[in-house]
This record gives structure tokens, C-alpha cells and sequence, in this order.
């Protein structure tokens, strides 16, 4: 003996179902440029580099089948308390279902599908996001040291040098570059040249630490005795805040940096003015010598954490 769920109460919980799912796609064909990001950093004149719309793309799939999933969830939990709840009529136990083979298969299969296919289109842009293969235009050697940053433009044979932030809270608006938040003009910046393939090659002084461009939609760890890699190609023009991601000691908040993504131009009048200030050469990982990587020879230097 069962009882039998009226079938009234099941259309209209589809019907209330149907309406929800057409009220979500209208809202998401309407929605700002903010929430087709998924919230991420962004602009509306263009992408900050050539792998913000693939991580963009990447990052908003993954929210859209968790999404599908909850409203099926909890679509399929609302049903079942609606049309098998107790009513006052009713004095008899439902049917008990001890075994069910095919359901039993659907809830590991299903799983196992969702976890393959979100692994599949991850690997893909992750493999496509660190391919190194490439040519580039450009080769950065990237220092991070407590607490600040160096930058060896290998191929221009210049550097700059990042000093510490002893009050990161007190860089005000007024202290940043064309009003973009967490930038300042006291921090230390990095040029990149637009629509130039740029190598980066990252390593640490001391601690772990993590570069970070969050306009870039990407960050890697800088780990010391390790040198990782990674590269990207800058296609729209503005300055950008920089920060370390990984939490390295006392002063961590302070680990700031700006990075420019300028014409070339402007990029190669930089690099001019590191050499006008007889910055040429190339800051080692030993923090008191400077390395000449045409000559082999090296100098000391004064401190410069």
C-alpha cells in the first residue's frame, strides 16, 4: 500500500521550476559586463593579456555546472518534499525502495562525468596558459625578496629595484597612478611592452613568496633554490597593482609593485632611464652582488632590501 502523490502538486511545482530556470537565463543574457566575468577583474575595452578571456571562459563554466547542479539538487529536494510529503488522509507507509540498480549506477556515473569533463577543460587551459614553447619578445627575471621586488630586463641588461613599504596603509587614492586602486607612485613599477610576448622568470631571495597581477588573472609561487616560468602576452595598454600572494613574513602586506603596459616607445625610453641612472647589469639572487650576464663579472652593491 502507497499513497499517491497528486499529480496537480507535481505540475505546478515544474511549471514553478520551468519559470525559475527561464527567469536565470534572461537574467544572465542582462546581466552587466561585471557579472559576465564572474566578478573577475577586468575592463570593457578589452582584454588585460591574451589568457584573461580562456581563464575568464574557465572560471565562469565551472560556476555555471555547480550552478545546473544545485538547481537540479536542490529542484529534485523540493519536489520530493512537496509531492511525497505526509498528509492528514494518509495512515500508511509509503513503498520502501531497499535496492535500485540503475539509480544506484546513475548516482556514481554522474559524479564521476562531472568530474572528468570540469578536469578535462581544466587541464586544457592550464596547458595552454603555461605553454613556454613559444618564442617571446621579451625575457623578465622577476625577484622576490622580503619585502619587496627586483626586475631583470635580461635582454635590455638594466634593472630596478624595489624598496620596502614600512606603512602600506598609508598609500592613499592620492598616492595612486591614474586612479587605479592599489597602485602607487612610490612602489616599484614594472614596464611591459603591449602586444609583446614576455617571459617571466621568477625566483626568490629568501622565503617563499607568489607574483601576482590579479588584472592578469594569474599568479605563481617564487620559490627559493627553484626558478619557475611562466608567460604571457600584455594586449591592452593601462597600469596595473601587483602583489605578493603568498603569505612570507611580518611585512607581507607591503610587498606591492605596479606594472605599465606601454607602447614600445615608451617601453624602450624606460629602459633608457635605467641606464641613465647606472642601473645596468643584473641584480643576483645574492642580495649584495650585481651580475653582468654579457661579461660573467660581478660587483658588490649596497644593500638594497
Amino acid at each position: 500500500m502507497h499513497s499517491q502523490p497528486p499529480s496537480r502538486t507535481r505540475r505546478t511545482i515544474l511549471r514553478a521550476t520551468a519559470l525559475a530556470g527561464a527567469v536565470a537565463v534572461l537574467a544572465s543574457g542582462c546581466a552587466t559586463e561585471t557579472v559576465q566575468r564572474g566578478f573577475l577583474p577586468g575592463y570593457t575595452d578589452g582584454e588585460v593579456t591574451n589568457q584573461t578571456a580562456r581563464i575568464t571562459s574557465l572560471w565562469n563554466g565551472s560556476w555555471i555546472a555547480a550552478l545546473i547542479v544545485g538547481i537540479i539538487t536542490w529542484g529534485l529536494i523540493l519536489w520530493c518534499v512537496a509531492a511525497y510529503r505526509k498528509r492528514k488522509d494518509d495512515h500508511v507507509l509509503p513503498v520502501q525502495t531497499r535496492y535500485h540498480l540503475p539509480l544506484e549506477i546513475m548516482y556514481t556515473a554522474v559524479p564521476i562525468i562531472m568530474v572528468l569533463v570540469l578536469f578535462y577543460y581544466t587541464a586544457r587551459d592550464m596547458e595552454a596558459i603555461q605553454d613556454t614553447t613559444a618564442e617571446p619578445d621579451l625575457n623578465i627575471q622577476v625577484v622576490g625578496k622580503q619585502w619587496s621586488w627586483d626586475f631583470n630586463y635580461l635582454d635590455d641588461d638594466v634593472y630596478e629595484t624595489g624598496q620596502q613599504i614600512n606603512d602600506p596603509g598609508a598609500l592613499g587614492e592620492a598616492d595612486t597612478i591614474d586612479g587605479q586602486p592599489g597602485t602607487a607612485t612610490s612602489l616599484p613599477t614594472l614596464y611591459l611592452p603591449v602586444d609583446q610576448t614576455v617571459r617571466f622568470q621568477l625566483d626568490s631571495r629568501d622565503v617563499i613568496h607568489s607574483f601576482w597581477i590579479p588584472a592578469f588573472l594569474y599568479k605563481q609561487d617564487m620559490i627559493p633554490h627553484r626558478t619557475n616560468y611562466f608567460q604571457v602576452t600584455p594586449t591592452r595598454e593601462g597600469v596595473y597593482a601587483g602583489k605578493c600572494a603568498e603569505l612570507c613574513g611580518e611585512h607581507h602586506s607591503g610587498m606591492l609593485f605596479n606594472v605599465a603596459v606601454v607602447s614600445q616607445e615608451e617601453y624602450d625610453a624606460q629602459m633608457d632611464e635605467l641606464r641613465a641612472k647606472g642601473q645596468t647589469g643584473e641584480l643576483g639572487l645574492d642580495l649584495n652582488r650585481l651580475q653582468s650576464p654579457n661579461s660573467g663579472t660581478t660587483t658588490t652593491t649596497e644593500d638594497e632590501n
